[in-house]
């Protein structure tokens, strides 16, 4: 808090930082004068001092109010602790005018020694203790209520002195056992917190000789060791970074499309390459992403899709930031998906990485919604898209394959042409199907009920197909039309009668029904396999 109200410079010139290798209320300083660290009573005295320097009036109310933001609930003093601290404090009373003596406290040492013997009795208990420990561990913010109480920098800090000299004369031993950052009290608490993944809290009074709480002492001890949460003792595979790796030829967007833009994807799709990330990415898992990508030529498009990734460290970002520039440098296109901008991995992005390399990127919300506009500019890039913006024959939908020009003629006049606006719900999930859609102009997605898209159906492409061999089941999904749209829409009925009069015809469909299911079938196995690799 002195580092958050005061100013770092102002505290490092005030209190060292190193182990004091004296017990916890030596009255004895450094060779500068300055308390050796914060967490002796010396320097905590003068944490306290600067900050009743600062704020004369209110400096207790500030602490306090501090420390209830740590511990995510109001703190209150214990009175009789209080009397007990002012009136028995006579070693702390020496420490403080020591500090005044060599201009370390500069103000009324009265006043400072009240606000620290106050704050020294705020009523804490074991789940407080973790949860402020939790807040240290996770970048200076709360858990439990999302509060920042200290920046990500002074979070740091303090875990760093907590290190190496929380645990008073103990503290070698203890980051050699237990291996967490922590800090000890006469009252007989402990907090340690190992950084973005736990916080712990306990509470035994007995202490030992140096001032530690023996029982405290060993459950963190065998809680360390249980559960392999040294600091220095890490595990984990670099690998793991990458949850998946593909390129359109193997996975597609869900966007159906037709059999000649489909074609140009199954030969050229190995030019766009989609990587899924995962975890919390720091320096050594970036460091993997950048040596697997450079180990071939880079692709002409690649997607990066976060929406898996925890957390990124400001490492990370600069290294990805590096490995952008260097693709976009040889004409690769970058996409990012599934990185909402208010999300803590987008800000440390945004902070770390240079400005015209963001610039530079194409940013999705989703990775269906990047895959499929990487789609699109590979089959432009080899020749698709000749009809895009006229209407699609019938004779040119794959259902429809093998029917004969007048087999077609007879379909075409059997069915009715309808127009859909931008928006228009042309089926909706839960009715029964009673007629089959040939898409001609525009485009159609399929949404579910909760509001996710499934799939996008270009001009060629048909949908309500299935009701052909499930007529009783209701509809799974609804069709919105994203743009205007024209369909060739065949009432059941006029096919049933169509069949009854041509058999040959529903022969024809059905059968090339069953090829789409399968092709379909075939493009989710491709996936599964892809994606288990």
């Amino acid at each position: 808090m002195a580092i958050e109200f005061c100013g770092h410079a102002s505290v490092a010139e005030t209190i060292g930082v190193e182990p004091s290798g004296d017990s916890f209320n030596s009255i004895r300083l450094g060779p500068d004068n300055r308390p050796f660290n914060p967490m002796v009573n010396a320097g905590a005295i003068a944490c306290s001092a600067l900050i009743q320097a600062k704020d004369p009036s209110g400096a207790f109310e500030r602490i306090q109010s501090c420390l209830s933001d740590f511990a995510g609930r109001d703190l209150a003093v214990d009175e009789d602790v209080y009397r007990s601290e002012s009136e028995t404090g006579d070693r702390n009373r020496a420490i403080a005018w020591l500090l005044r003596n060599n201009q370390v406290l500069r103000g009324d040492v009265d006043a400072a020694l009240d606000v620290y013997f106050r704050q020294c009795a705020l009523l804490v208990n074991a789940r407080d203790l973790s949860v402020m420990g939790a807040t240290l561990a996770n970048n200076g913010v709360n858990p439990l209520t999302g509060r920042q109480v200290v920046s990500p920098l002074t979070a740091a800090r303090t875990l760093s002195v907590m290190v190496s000299s929380g645990m008073y004369d103990y503290s070698g031993e203890w980051i050699y056992r237990v291996g967490l950052p922590a800090k000890s009290g006469v009252g007989g608490g402990i907090v340690a917190a190992l950084p973005a993944q736990v916080g712990l809290g306990t509470y035994s009074p007995p202490l030992d000789e140096l001032g530690n709480s023996v029982r405290g002492l060993k459950v963190c001890e065998e809680f360390s060791s249980h559960f392999g949460l040294h600091l220095l003792e890490r595990q984990g595979d670099v690998k793991s970074a990458v949850a998946a790796e593909y390129d359109l030829a193997q996975v597609h967007s869900h966007r159906d499309r037709r059999p000649e833009d489909q074609e140009i994807l199954e030969r050229f799709g190995d030019s766009a390459s989609i990587l899924e990330l995962a975890g919390a990415l720091n320096f050594v898992s970036c460091d993997y992403i950048s040596r697997k990508l450079l180990t071939g030529k880079y692709r002409e498009i690649q997607i990066f899709d976060f929406r898996r990734v925890s957390g990124m460290s400001a490492a990370a970002a600069k290294l990805l930031s590096v490995m952008f520039e260097a693709m976009i440098d040889e004409g690769t296109r970058v996409i990012v998906t599934g990185l909402p901008g208010d999300s803590f991995t987008a800000q440390t992005l945004r902070r770390y990485a240079k400005d015209d390399v963001l610039d530079a990127t194409r940013s999705f919300e989703t990775l269906n919604d990047g895959a499929a506009w990487a789609e699109d500019q590979v089959i432009f890039t080899h020749g698709g898209f000749s009809q895009m913006s006229s209407e699609i024959d019938l004779r040119e939908q794959s259902l429809l394959r093998d029917l004969t020009d007048a087999q077609v003629a007879t379909l075409a006049a059997a069915a009715e042409m309808e127009e859909y606006r931008g928006g228009a719900r042309i089926i909706q999930a839960g009715l029964p199907g009673d007629s089959i859609y040939f898409l001609t102009q525009g485009m159609v997605s399929v949404v579910l009920d909760s509001g996710v898209r499934v799939a996008t159906l270009d001009a060629g492409t048909c949908f309500g197909e299935l009701v052909l061999i499930s007529r009783e089941e209701p509809r799974a999904a609804n069709i919105i039309s994203d743009s205007p749209s024209r369909c060739f829409r065949i009432r059941l009925d006029a096919m049933d009668k169509l069949s009854a009069e041509q058999p040959e015809i529903m022969e024809i469909i059905l059968r090339n029904l069953a090829g789409l299911l399968s092709e379909r079938l075939r493009h989710a196995n491709s996936k599964i396999d892809a994606l288990a690799r």
